[in-house]
Parts: structure tokens; sequence; C-alpha cells
């Protein structure tokens, strides 16, 4: 076996990506047995439950997804194991059971999502939904972006996550769909440019359940349900203590709780600690206005956008996920919402926290 020859292809060497998480996963086979051999055995008792915090999640997560990434370990492997340890445990290990049994179905969704990808790769790079197109394309801001990209959005739930997916290159399900929310509805930026940006900082970048996810996040399938995360009630659900929050981020910590995923709302006579001042960063938008103004752009785009596109679109699509071979009646203008109700159901998204 030669490596191939890639002189052509105008590829960055490792150093220019500039992208080293300092706290990363150690990558190799030793790490991923061990990895899967104490999910198995322990921290699985904890995986219903405690994946959506990022408080828990680090712990209560398989952590196999980079291991899977890099083909360290395979999924034969991983499926195979898990199944053999279920039919070791006794009858009343029911939370080890039904951790073990979630995980599992997140491994099939893991594999759907890659299948996707490779039946569907213009999804890398367009609009799931072509009436979609031209909805964030154009006046796309490099200013809200790079406050992203730094966080230094003033909301803090979003920058804590920013702050540690740069030092460890993982992040949780619920997090990674919170910071797409965030870039898609109340910053109104476009899926594409957020999506590249995100897949040099994930040690897992795994395309397939990537690109998927960003459009679902933005609302560009045209199936799935639009999903809007608030990231002040992330917060307030998920680290309800602050601990996170003041983890990732030391300017935080001499915030009042009461005024912590809110800090921008605290009194001028409170924004200091020891005489210094408190490092508070103003939100780039007012939340709840830019986000309603998104989703009131995103559904009135929906309810515009052309039926005949449409019919031709579902012509292609119901063949392929249909189970039965018989012809089917072509869809019409009149029985679309029955269709989008399968459509939807088949292609039910459920979070891959493998």
């Amino acid at each position: 076996w030669r490596p191939a020859d890639t002189k052509g292809f105008d590829l960055q060497a490792p150093s220019h990506l500039q992208h080293n998480p300092p706290m990363r996963q150690s990558v190799g086979r030793k790490q991923a047995l061990a990895t899967l051999r104490s999910f198995l055995n322990a921290r699985s008792l904890g995986y219903r439950g405690g994946i959506s915090s990022p408080v828990s999640a680090p712990d209560a997560c398989s952590r196999l997804s980079a291991y899977l990434t890099y083909g360290c370990i395979s999924m034969r492997e991983v499926v195979q194991s898990t199944r053999a340890t279920l039919e070791q445990l006794p009858p009343q290990a029911s939370r080890h059971r039904g951790g073990l049994t979630a995980f599992i179905s997140r491994l099939y969704w893991h594999c759907h999502f890659i299948q996707k990808l490779e039946s569907e790769p213009a999804i890398e790079w367009q609009n799931m939904h072509r009436g979609y197109d031209g909805l964030r394309e154009h006046g796309f801001n490099l200013e809200y972006f790079e406050a992203l990209k730094q966080g230094r959005t003033g909301w803090p739930m979003v920058d804590a996550c920013v702050e540690m997916l740069r030092e460890t290159g993982w992040l949780n399900f619920r997090m990674r769909a919170m910071l797409v929310s965030v870039a898609a509805y109340p910053l109104w930026l476009h899926w594409r440019p957020v999506g590249e940006w995100l897949a040099t900082q994930f040690l897992d970048y795994e395309p397939g359940i990537h690109w998927s996810q960003l459009q679902m996040q933005s609302g560009t399938t045209g199936i799935n349900t639009t999903r809007v995360y608030n990231p002040v009630k992330q917060a307030q659900d998920h680290d309800p203590q602050g601990r996170f929050v003041k983890q990732w981020l030391p300017r935080m910590r001499h915030v009042p709780p009461a005024w912590l995923f809110q800090p921008w709302l605290m009194p001028p006579s409170m924004r200091s600690h020891g005489g210094a001042a408190i490092d508070i960063i103003e939100p780039l938008v007012d939340l709840a206005t830019a986000t309603r103004e998104s989703k009131h752009l995103l559904h009135q785009r929906r309810q515009k956008r052309n039926s005949k596109w449409l019919i031709s679109m579902l012509r292609e699509k119901i063949p392929r996920l249909s189970k039965n071979p018989r012809p089917a009646a072509p869809p019409t203008s009149n029985n679309l919402g029955l269709i989008f109700k399968v459509l939807h159901r088949r292609m039910m998204f459920k979070p891959l926290d493998a």
C-alpha cells in the first residue's frame, strides 16, 4: 500500500489549521478499548438523563465518537460488545439496561446519517429543501460570525460551549445543536460557513452526521420540525448552578447567581469585584426579537414555497422510502399534508450522543 499523491489538491498542513485542543482525548486503539469498557461497565448507567447537560455529559456519553471517526474501533465491535454486555446483565439492572439500549438505538442513527450523505451528497453544500435557497445566503454578518467563533456572543452558555470546544474538541449533542440554532436564528447565519468552522473544531467530525444536523437545526430540510434553542433557557435547565459556565468562562465567576445567565441585565453598580470591573459582554442582538423575526422569515418562506417543485421532490423521494413495492398514486397538492406526516415519522430525528 502506498499513500495517494496529493500534490495537486492544495491541502493544508495540520499546523496551518491552528487548532490543537490542549485537552483533547488521547487517540489510539488502547484508549478506544479502555473507553468502551468503562462505558459498558459503569458510565452507561448515567446515559439516560445524563447526556443533555454539559455538566454530566462528558462522563455519561460514551465518548467513543472520535475513536469511531478515526477507525480506532469499529461500529460492529461496539454494537457486538454492547449486546454482549446486555445479555450478561441481571434482570434487576434496569437502569443499566436502559442506558445501553438507548445507546444502541443512537448507533443505528449514527449509521443512518452516514448513509444519508452517501445517498444525497449534495446536502453538504446546498439546502436539502431547495425552496429555502436565498433565505440566508445574502447579508452574511461577518462580525456576528467572528464573535461566535471567539466565544464573545454575550450569552454565557453559548460562549462557554465555544470555549470548551476550543479546548477539548468535543461537546455533547444538545450543546452542539444549541450553537447551530443560535447561529441560524438570532444571528441569522447561513449553515454552510458555520458548518465548515465547526468541522475544524470537532475532534469527532463525521460528515454524514454533521451536515444533516446543520440543516436540521437551521430549518432547511423541509421535513423536520423547526427547533430553536434558547441559550438562556438551556443554561437554566442544564446548568442551574452555573458550574459549566463558571468552569469555562472565568470572567463569570464573580457574577452573582441571579444574573449569571443574563449578566447584561445586572445594574452598573454591581459590575465590579474587588475594585476591578467584571467583563460583561452585551449580547450581539436582542434574543427574543431576533429569534421571533427569524422564525417569521422561515415560516413565511415555508408558506410560499413552490408547490410544483415540492410535488416533484416528493415523487422522487417517496419510492425510496416506501417499503411497499406497489405503485402508489402520485402526490398532489391535496395530499401533501399526509405525505409530510409520513416522511416526518420515518425520518424522525433522535440525538446522536455516541
